[in-house]
């Protein structure tokens, strides 16, 4: 999608990049993280080609698409109730190749039938906000861009494109302040940390957190949960989430490995039943009473884990419902 080798770019005698070198693929799940002023916003700018490089090389993909969440804000036509803001006088859309009707797209953006008939004039900010996002993901993107987006979305708006990013197969470079968003959307970061330099590394802000590493305190991305932040001049309390793209892997996934590991505790059960199992040297008798040990644990672990996910995905699941009927 785009590679940067040994890119450097400054203001005067002040660097902001040197000398850094990325390659964003197909799939990849940017998250850009730093401090304020140290050039966030430059390097985003130089990967989109919008400034070039004093030194080093940018170079893009063919047939690069990019959508940016502030570019259709406005195209959105007031007088237009939302399905023909979205389907653009279609009653069908293409969305990943297949063809929906309008009216079951913005289902997923929490507008019922009813509601998608509104005039946009009579939206509320969030419900414009969402308008946006659902005209945005009709587009032929496969890069987009979010720069700081939990700034100006509200919280039934960020769960709804938290819900579209786990179906979005193209490339995301977000910018943001935000560590729960970070942790439900990212899989990779570029970290301006306090020694100078840009780091990559592989997961969310929760992993890199991990790694030891550390932002200016003012500067660190809120962990305060979505609740305390005021919306419209008054707290909102943060609905149950959207699991995000790392854990619907985890849960898919599970399945799978539960069944592994309740074979292979059989398979280690069965032998231990065996009548002359205990007549073995005690090495080997304890070598596989330890492995039974250690693959129950991972099991209760797995099927602990595995319901633990479905209970946030029914919970998430239950509350979009009460959304999507009270529209």
């Amino acid at each position: 999608v785009i590679q940067a080798r040994n890119i450097s770019y400054g203001f005067g005698d002040t660097p902001l990049i040197q000398d850094f070198s990325v390659k964003i693929m197909r799939g990849d799940r940017i998250g850009l993280i730093g401090n304020n002023g140290v050039g966030k916003s430059t390097l985003l700018r130089l990967l989109l080609g919008e400034l070039q490089p004093q030194t080093g090389t940018v170079k893009h993909g063919s047939n690069l698409q990019i959508g940016y969440f502030d570019q259709l804000r406005t195209e959105l036509d007031p007088d237009k109730n939302i399905a023909e803001n979205v389907g653009e006088g279609r009653d069908y859309i293409r969305i990943d190749g297949k063809d929906r009707h309008v009216i079951g797209y913005l289902r997923g953006f929490l507008f019922s039938a009813k509601r998608a008939m509104t005039p946009v004039k009579a939206l509320s900010g969030g419900e414009r906000n969402r308008v946006i996002l659902a005209k945005l993901f009709t587009r032929p993107i496969n890069l987009l861009i979010l720069d700081e987006p939990t700034n100006d979305l509200d919280i039934e708006t960020l769960e709804a494109l938290e819900n579209r990013l786990t179906e979005f197969d193209g490339s995301l470079i977000v910018v943001s302040h935000d560590r729960e968003f970070l942790d439900n959307v990212v899989n990779r970061i570029l970290v301006f940390e306090d020694d100078g330099q840009i780091r990559e590394y592989v997961g969310n802000y929760s992993d890199w957190v991990r790694h030891g590493r550390h932002l200016a305190e003012m500067d660190r991305p809120s962990s305060q949960q979505r609740d305390s932040r005021p919306a419209g001049g008054a707290g909102v309390q943060r609905k149950p989430a959207k699991l995000s793209y790392k854990q619907a892997r985890e849960l898919e996934q599970l399945p799978a490995r539960i069944e592994a590991l309740e074979a292979e505790t059989a398979n280690l059960q069965g032998k231990i039943n065996d009548p002359q199992f205990y007549s073995r040297p005690h090495e080997d008798v304890q070598a596989m009473l330890d492995q039974l040990q250690s693959k129950t644990a991972a099991l209760e672990d797995a099927v602990e884990r595995w319901a633990e996910l479905e209970a946030l995905q029914e919970a998430f699941r239950q509350r979009r419902n009460e959304l999507v009927d009270r529209g």
